[in-house]
């Protein structure tokens, strides 16, 4: 079944050591146990977004995902979350054979802190010229996510950077390509350019195993591509990673609060890497009001573009199902041409 797709995926596939390569996004206060432990149990690789979490809330997210799947799951962290090292100490306790470093340049010594344990480090490269250097540094994967991704995103769309990246390295890397994939035409077209797999978020956020609210899921369905903005920077001199989240009142705070931490900066009240993770954490408190709490006005809604094509709640297991379908269709007809 999905011959074509299986076969196409299948480094991606032994890497992560699930049944098909597709990976969840790692999306704060909605991928953790209940969601990562469907993917993973569905045949996908679902990846916990520690986010903010203190080391003792890792440690529990982690084993309660273990108790709810037996099959291969990662864990995602910010790399300039302060207790990086701790985490990663947590992750080595339990055996975590994948770990994601998000949210830029991994700090000197993490990459291999990860790898004595054994455990497999994967690696997000917004260029080539990085993508080349994680590789030297000792990455074992990476995902190219453009811009047309929900939450942190790059400058680039993910039609360039596949164009870019895949054709020099994925011939003898695995790499993984995001944002903005929603149907299975797409991850075949990727696939067949040399992709080893994908990842996807925004299609997995309103699954039935999903723990966001109704009201957050239900924002999703009315949307449509263009209402998924990426915020704006108000100082050149605060280096804030856009984000794209559905527009309400909640991305007029950023600029607000942007303009609040810019403010201390100024005055000499906080140094830069204080700045920026008070942005990190107003990003993470107003998630939560949204996927936890159901506040759509003031919260953030994280979203990627593809979110037109989030209309419906249903079962982890049929997301994937579609999109295998619709993969491995698109592959018979080519191969038919």
């Amino acid at each position: 079944m999905y011959t074509r797709t299986k076969s196409l995926m299948a480094r991606g596939s032994e890497f992560l050591g699930s049944e098909w390569a597709i990976l969840c996004g790692a999306m704060s206060w909605v991928s953790e146990r209940n969601l990562v432990s469907a993917i993973s149990n569905a045949g996908g690789f679902g990846v916990i977004a520690c986010g903010a979490m203190t080391p003792d809330l890792l440690d529990a997210e982690i084993a309660g995902t273990r108790a709810l799947t037996g099959k291969p799951f990662g864990v995602n962290l910010i790399t300039m979350h302060p207790q990086l090292f701790e985490l990663i100490e947590v992750c080595a306790k339990h055996r975590v054979g994948h770990v994601v470093l998000a949210g830029g340049i991994p700090p000197k010594g993490s990459v291999e802190a990860i790898k004595q344990s054994g455990a497999r480090v994967i690696c997000f490269a917004p260029t080539l010229a990085l993508g080349k250097k994680l590789l030297r540094s000792g990455a074992d994967a990476l995902v190219i996510e453009g811009m047309e991704a929900g939450g942190h995103i790059g400058p680039v769309s993910t039609s360039v950077l596949a164009q870019e990246i895949l054709p020099a390295l994925a011939e003898e890397n695995i790499v993984f390509v995001a944002g903005g994939v929603g149907r299975g035409e797409a991850i075949a077209g990727y696939l067949e350019m040399g992709a080893a797999g994908v990842q996807l978020g925004t299609r997995f956020a309103c699954a039935t195993e999903s723990i966001a609210h109704p009201d957050f899921k239900k924002a999703f369905f009315r949307a449509s591509a263009r209402d998924a903005v990426t915020s704006v920077q108000v100082d050149p001199r605060l280096p804030v990673i856009p984000v794209r989240a559905l527009k309400n009142k909640g991305t007029e705070e950023f600029t607000a609060k942007q303009i609040e931490v810019a403010g201390k900066l100024d005055r000499g009240e906080i140094e830069m890497g204080e700045a920026q993770l008070q942005i990190e954490h107003f990003w993470a408190g107003a998630l939560r009001r949204a996927v936890i709490d159901g506040d759509v006005e003031a919260g953030s809604i994280m979203a990627g573009q593809s979110v037109g094509m989030v209309t419906r709640e249903e079962p982890v297991a049929e997301v994937i199902a579609t999109l295998l379908e619709e993969c491995e269709a698109a592959l018979s007809r080519r191969n038919a041409a």
